[in-house]
């Protein structure tokens, strides 16, 4: 594939709990592009909502999806990683209408595993209660997106390694 930019330009997709910031951060090392961590871009309202086990609705994502599709385009020619739960097709186009050539790298594990992750981490504003109702609307990717499935049951390296492959080779 002849990526439309010089670099690759990569969203980290996946639930809470699967690592999108560490393989985002790995990820963005190993292609040598920047990288940015999309709960940062989160409106203090929406943090608000979800520390208090509230999941985020499509109005509450909508300014936020906005403003990773800026990004990604302002990333256009120069490559990046960006995390983003990316959870439904719907948010991914809005992605891709920003950014024609971005590849996903949906990370997926167990229930049991994402939610043994979330619990053993600290300082972070996504409830475990959340866990659910993210799994309830994912919509894996579809045939026709680009972009690949990347398990996280094994080591950061590992798992970093498979996101290389699969952006590398697509």
């Amino acid at each position: 594939m002849v990526w439309e930019e010089d670099a690759p330009l990569v969203v980290v997709m996946g639930v809470s709990g699967t690592g999108k910031t560490t393989i985002g951060q790995s990820l963005a090392r190993s292609l040598e592009v920047p990288f940015a961590e999309a709960d940062d871009f989160h409106p203090p309202e929406n943090v608000a909502k979800m520390r208090a086990g509230i999941p985020l609705d499509d109005e509450d994502r909508g300014p936020w999806l906005d403003t990773i599709a800026r990004w990604l385009r302002d990333r256009r020619g120069r490559g990046g990683v960006i995390t983003c739960s990316a959870l439904k097709r719907r948010y991914r186009d809005r992605l891709v209408s920003a950014a024609p050539s971005v590849f996903f790298v949906h990370l997926h594990g167990s229930a049991e595993l994402i939610a043994e992750r979330m619990a053993a981490r600290r300082g972070h504003f996504m409830p475990l209660s959340l866990l659910r109702s993210q799994l309830d609307a994912l919509e894996p990717l579809a045939a026709t997106e680009r972009g690949a499935r990347v398990p996280v049951d094994g080591t950061v390296e590992e798992t970093t390694r498979k996101a290389v492959t699969a952006v590398r080779g697509s």
